[in-house]
């Protein structure tokens, strides 16, 4: 049997359809247009699609999140938070090693092995970056201060304050703990950011100048007191490192000693008189001296970045061609304003051994004119906080210096523990907080509203000879007679 197929054309024909609408039934509202947020709304003003409940995450986003559904933070997984730690970390010793404006984001993305777009995924600029970095800083100190609270007695709370800090110290030079970022570029951050820190450092202040609510301590002395401690803390990792990191816990024995029970020997009294100011070059409007100065005011306030050099010309009213007329760059400015702070440091610390006394009487006296002089017209010295803004070998150099005229008030130490003015110390550490004193005088009238370079020396450096918690130094006290 043969089957034949036969195929068969076929037609399509398209038929209009016409599609009628449907009256609402009655008793139900129309619905009308939606609203600018999306969500439709009937007549009577039920809502169809309410909106949902805020996001139930409670991580902190490392920056505003953005005003764009598109441009949403993402979801902080753990994945996540391990990513933007190793960023965080990796940027802090970079920002340590070549301060905010030496550093980019292609540098840090470079130094945990992801492209610069990965690091902008968790932090969208580089100033977010070093806000975080510097607020994890404040957050680490911050921990160490709640700790040091248990202890019964302010003297123990400082004294454990002090082996935590330098335990952590021990713990970063070990490899055990990452890194934290210094506190040296903060102003130069623009205003957001800048401010979110601030904020949060004058918190750490509050909660720091509580060590010593105990005494009859009036503001101003709390206030520079709190100061000092600072000070002392954030310069540690600037000699610590001298020792080996097994015999950290007993330098902070050590510097807990110094700061409770001061420097003075049975017999001994704060009563340094000040050495007259030396005659300063003359300073015109575009004289090296001008310059130099201008550069140390705004550096000191601003940061090296914040200092430029469009700014220092503008603080002595000058064009940028004076600048460049008088100076080759910005980095030998800041090189030279050095300089002139160690010549200023070792001009005094010379005087002081010239007019003869006792070990205790020199140091007094040194450090007492060093205070005063930084508030006053021929001030401030330049911050050490300045160091990572110059090139490796100027750094070098810079920082032997400093160790150097260090050193020079440990002479004194020794003299002072030899003549029965000092009693027995390690000198070698007290110098360093002698050091970190005088250099961090150019921030007080930040943090003591109404210090003058008559009082300065009573409330700041006082404290430190006698011990933090030694009472109040009478008005009479409270400044020193100039050297006739």
């Amino acid at each position: 049997m043969v089957i034949r197929i036969t195929t068969v054309p076929m037609r399509i024909t398209t038929v209009p359809v016409r599609i009628a609408t449907v009256p609402i039934r009655r008793g139900r509202a129309p619905i009308r247009a939606p609203r600018p947020d999306g969500r439709l709304v009937r007549r009577g003003g039920t809502v169809l699609n309410p909106r949902m409940p805020h996001r139930l995450d409670t991580v902190d986003d490392p920056v505003p999140p953005p005003a764009r559904a598109a441009e949403a933070a993402p979801r902080q997984t753990r994945r996540y938070a391990q990513k933007r730690d190793a960023i965080l970390h990796a940027a802090a010793a970079l920002f340590n090693e070549a301060g905010v404006k030496g550093t980019t984001l292609t540098d840090v993305a470079r130094s945990v092995g992801l492209m610069t777009n990965s690091v902008t995924y968790y932090y969208r600029r580089k100033e977010d970056l070093a806000a975080a970095c510097f607020l994890h800083t404040i957050g680490v100190l911050d921990g160490l201060v709640a700790q040091a609270e248990e202890a019964p007695t302010a003297p123990a709370r400082l004294q454990r304050l002090l082996d935590l800090a330098v335990a952590h110290r021990a713990a970063l030079a070990a490899g055990a703990e990452p890194d934290i970022a210094v506190l040296n570029d903060v102003r130069a951050l623009p205003a957001p950011q800048a401010e979110s820190v601030f904020r949060a450092y004058n918190a750490l202040f509050r909660r720091l100048r509580g060590l010593f609510d105990d005494g009859a301590l009036d503001r101003q002395d709390r206030n520079a007191r709190t100061h000092l401690l600072l000070s002392v803390l954030h310069s540690t990792r600037l000699w610590i490192g001298r020792y080996e990191p097994r015999d950290y816990a007993r330098a902070a024995q050590r510097m807990g000693d110094l700061l409770i029970h001061g420097m003075t020997a049975p017999g001994s009294a704060w009563n340094p008189r000040l050495l007259p100011e030396p005659a300063r070059p003359e300073e015109s409007e575009v004289s090296p001296e001008a310059f130099l100065r201008a550069a140390t005011i705004l550096i000191n306030q601003q940061g090296y970045r914040g200092a430029s050099v469009e700014k220092i010309s503008g603080l002595l009213k000058v064009t940028k061609g004076s600048f460049y007329h008088h100076n080759d760059n910005k980095d030998d400015l800041v090189a030279n304003c050095f300089a002139r702070s160690f010549a200023q440091i070792r001009a005094v610390q010379d005087a002081a051994a010239e007019a003869g006394g006792s070990g205790w009487e020199r140091i007094c006296t040194a450090s007492a004119t060093l205070v005063r002089n930084q508030l006053g017209p021929g001030g401030p010295l330049l911050r050490v906080t300045a160091f990572s803004a110059l090139p490796e070998a100027l750094r070098t150099e810079t920082r032997r210096t400093m160790n150097r005229l260090t050193e020079r008030f440990g002479f004194c130490l020794v003299d002072g523990m030899a003549d029965g003015s000092v009693r027995p110390l390690d000198a070698g550490i007290a110098a360093q907080l002698v050091s970190s004193m005088v250099n961090a005088a150019a921030e007080l009238p930040a943090w003591v509203p109404g210090i003058t370079p008559e009082t300065a020396a009573g409330l700041y450096a006082r404290p430190l000879f006698l011990g933090l918690f030694a009472p109040a130094a009478v008005a009479a006290q409270a400044g020193t007679a100039p050297r006739s």
